[in-house]
């Protein structure tokens, strides 16, 4: 035993030091700073926490922006406004619109008809609302349509214009009968119906001038109810001024002329009942011959298997078209529904098929849900107007 072990207190010797390589001790401390950067990464969803950031509220508006700051597509020409605006001096720019006529345009309806007819497909077409001053004149009752002297007819100015893009394309002609009685049921049929569909008013209605502009600015072509005399009057009575196949021709002239003087910018008329007065030939032939030398067209509502109209229409060519289905003849969704396929039908084997409806609520709904993707359907809306082609002009 050493001396200085029996001379060192217990535990007070000489210690050794633990003694590691440099090298390992290194390598283990950058193992842990990169082990725990790698969880940091991986578990905190912003690496780069605690560093200065700011953020910005973008505001879905372009107030601020200059003109060259934003792409615009559809801009008309200078005061063009769609579906009723207003231009710089505050006056309708469809008030100031006149449709080209449909077969010869003058010069100028020609370039406004052109003008229409390149606009988008999606822009609404607002069709005028102010009596054409060439195609009016004064009668007994208000004012009256005519033609005017170098040939143009109210038929002309006022049809809707048809979109000619696809020629073959099936075509579907709706009128929706009965307006102006119902201030409910007109306001829904103009401000719901496709302004494809043609409206026709009762010549009893009231404020007919108001809603002949309301229809209009919507892009509606517009048909005037004419009653006519059915088998069993006066128990069936259409109404005041009815035409009879026993009037004289003075006092049938005078009929026609309030019956005709009730509302301006429509394009023709069309037959309220009526059975007897289209069976019976002479006294439809003289209504006839004063509907074409007032430059109209004429449409059978396609309720009498009797009817003459087409072979008197023929003969007084008179621009013409009828109905082949009555849609709502049973006023059921259902029922509605069927007639529309049965349309279509006639549309595909035809070429071209005219529809009639009244204005009641369930009929202007399901109109509106059969006419969304009637396109896609591979058939076209148009106004009766462009029906008169399959039949006499």
């Amino acid at each position: 035993m050493a001396a200085n072990d029996l001379s060192a207190p217990l535990g007070l010797g000489k210690r050794k030091l633990l003694s590691l390589p440099l090298g390992l001790v290194g390598a283990g401390l950058i193992a842990i700073i990169v082990t725990t950067a790698l969880v940091w990464i991986g578990v905190v969803d912003d690496p780069l926490g605690g560093e200065p950031t700011a953020v910005v509220r973008l505001e879905r508006t372009v107030e601020g922006l200059s003109a060259r700051d934003i792409g615009v597509a559809n801009v008309g020409a200078e005061g063009d406004t769609i579906e009723g605006g207003e231009d710089a001096d505050g006056k309708k720019a469809a008030d100031e619109a006149t449709l080209g006529p449909r077969f010869e345009p003058a010069p100028q309806e020609q370039a406004r008809s052109q003008q229409t007819a390149d606009a988008p497909a999606s822009s609404p077409v607002t069709l005028s609302i102010r009596p054409d001053a060439r195609v009016q004149e004064e009668g007994p009752f208000g004012s009256l349509p005519k033609v005017a002297d170098n040939g143009l007819r109210p038929l002309d100015i006022y049809a809707r214009p048809v979109d000619t893009t696809f020629p073959n394309i099936p075509r579907i002609a709706i009128i929706v009968t009965g307006l102006g009685l119902s201030q409910s049921g007109t306001q829904s049929a103009i401000a719901k119906l496709p302004s494809e569909m043609t409206l026709a008013f009762a010549p009893y209605g009231g404020s007919l001038d108001r809603w002949m502009q309301q229809a209009r600015r919507k892009g509606h072509e517009l048909l005037l109810q004419v009653p006519l005399e059915p088998f069993d009057y006066p128990d069936n009575d259409p109404g005041p001024h009815t035409l009879l196949v026993t009037l004289t021709g003075q006092e049938t002239a005078k009929r026609i002329d309030w019956l005709l003087g009730r509302m301006t910018n429509y394009v023709g008329v069309i037959n309220y009942m009526g059975a007897r007065f289209t069976a019976t030939r002479e006294p439809l032939e003289r209504f006839l011959k004063e509907v074409t030398r007032r430059g109209l067209m004429y449409v059978d509502d396609g309720s009498s298997s009797r009817s003459l109209a087409n072979e008197v229409a023929s003969g007084a060519r008179t621009p013409y078209s009828r109905v082949d289905v009555v849609i709502d003849e049973v006023p059921r969704a259902a029922d509605i529904t069927s007639r529309l396929l049965q349309l279509e039908g006639i549309a595909r084997a035809q070429g071209i098929a005219v529809g009639s409806a009244s204005a009641l609520p369930v009929t202007v709904d399901e109109l509106v849900k059969w006419s969304r993707d009637l396109e896609e359907r591979g058939l076209q809306l148009v106004p009766v107007s462009g029906s008169i082609d399959r039949s006499v002009r």
